[in-house]
């Protein structure tokens, strides 16, 4: 079974062979990333494939955040640059959930847990608990903060 860590590395292989630059430095960067986060506990140690996504998702995010300031900076080819990264990463990540399908896991998590007692702010805490786990990887946090906030201020 080859991991999502021998898959980027492959595949940087193959990109610096066919002089794809773009793709090159982006993987070379995210492996980069995954190395770091590899190497930065007290004990070195081997990343699952479900947080080398976890980095691949973090690398994602920086890249629009980036994309965004220079959009607002004027400077469109940097921006450019940075979402067509944001691209080659999204190839690795599992598809987003769309606003419809977060929308009803959030709906279904409310009803969990007011069932459950929670209300007020305390609620907030408790629907994020179960959101979380159903969409790990598939939804950004920020991105299902807003959704259940919105749910439960309807």
């Amino acid at each position: 079974m080859t991991t999502l860590k021998s898959k980027l590395h492959d595949d940087l292989t193959a990109a610096i062979k066919a002089r794809d630059e773009l793709r090159s430095s982006t993987l070379r960067l995210t492996l980069s990333a995954v190395a770091y986060e590899e190497t930065s506990g007290k004990v070195a140690r081997e990343l699952s494939d479900d947080e080398v996504l976890t980095v691949i998702a973090r690398e994602a995010k920086k890249r629009r955040e980036a994309a965004e300031a220079f959009d607002m900076g004027g400077r469109a080819e940097s921006a450019q640059r940075e979402l067509a990264e944001g691209e080659v990463l999204a190839e690795y990540l599992p598809k987003q959930l769309s606003d419809e399908e977060l929308s009803a896991i959030v709906a279904g998590a409310v009803a969990e847990a007011t069932a459950g007692g929670a209300e007020g702010p305390k609620a907030l805490g408790a629907v994020m608990k179960i959101v979380k786990p159903k969409v790990a990887g598939r939804a950004e946090g920020g991105r299902v903060a807003a959704a259940v906030k919105a749910a439960l201020a309807g």
